[in-house]
């Protein structure tokens, strides 16, 4: 997309577009479907790039960013929240999983999942579905994002383990509907990163598993 001289180009997402100028004045324009965010460090050129778009196409500007594609924005003077409290329950809903019984972690403890236990599922689409719409999820709860690893590796062919394995993870987001992450406006801008392996972990593979976790000062980000 170009704008007079300037030209907003996408470096690794088709939908995902950026600005850098001379005096490192960035914009960041993601896009999905006619949803669009802007974002940047210099109010005058996002000022600017509202005002090109808006002469090429009819659009509305509906002010500070609240709600995008299940991700809702909660400001307040502390720092921002983002969580998805109105995407989580529509997976309960669509999986008949709104009226379970909580449960108090992901994934039970020490559970070794493999390709050879169980029976097929007669129908992997079900499981297909529901594992892709809780890796979503994880945009804003790491807490899930280990059992999404595990149970993502079993799309080709999940069995019934599997499946029970997911259901159990839908209920622990039953019971913590209002988990998110809180970035804080106070926090300092060092980079920490913790990590953990355990060696010869996987059961189908024989290799060694690793994690990570990431912060910005107290706010995670990877």
């Amino acid at each position: 997309m170009e704008t007079g001289k300037e030209r907003f180009h996408s470096i690794s997402s088709q939908s995902c577009f950026l600005h850098l100028d001379h005096c490192y004045n960035l914009t960041i324009v993601p896009v999905y479907v006619d949803d669009i965010l802007v974002v940047g460090n210099d109010v005058s050129q996002v000022s600017h790039f509202k005002s090109v778009i808006s002469n090429h196409f009819k659009t509305k500007d509906l002010g500070p960013l609240k709600y995008f594609i299940g991700l809702e924005v909660v400001r307040s003077p502390s720092g921002i929240f983002l969580n998805q409290q109105k995407y989580a329950p529509d997976i309960l809903d669509d999986s008949g999983q709104l009226g379970s019984h909580p449960a108090p972690f992901p994934m039970e403890q020490n559970l070794k999942l493999n390709d050879t236990d169980g029976d097929l599922l007669p129908d992997p689409t079900p499981y297909r579905q529901l594992v892709g719409r809780l890796i979503y999820l994880t945009i804003t709860r790491p807490d899930i994002v280990f059992a999404m690893n595990i149970l993502s590796q079993f799309m080709h062919a999940p069995r019934i383990p599997h499946m029970t394995a997911a259901t159990r993870a839908l209920r622990y987001i039953k019971g913590t509907l209002g988990q998110g992450i809180f970035f804080s406006s106070s926090c300092d801008l060092h980079v920490n990163a913790y990590i953990d392996s355990n060696w010869a972990n996987c059961p189908t593979t024989r290799r060694s598993t690793t994690g990570f976790f990431i912060t910005l000062g107290s706010s995670p980000i990877s």
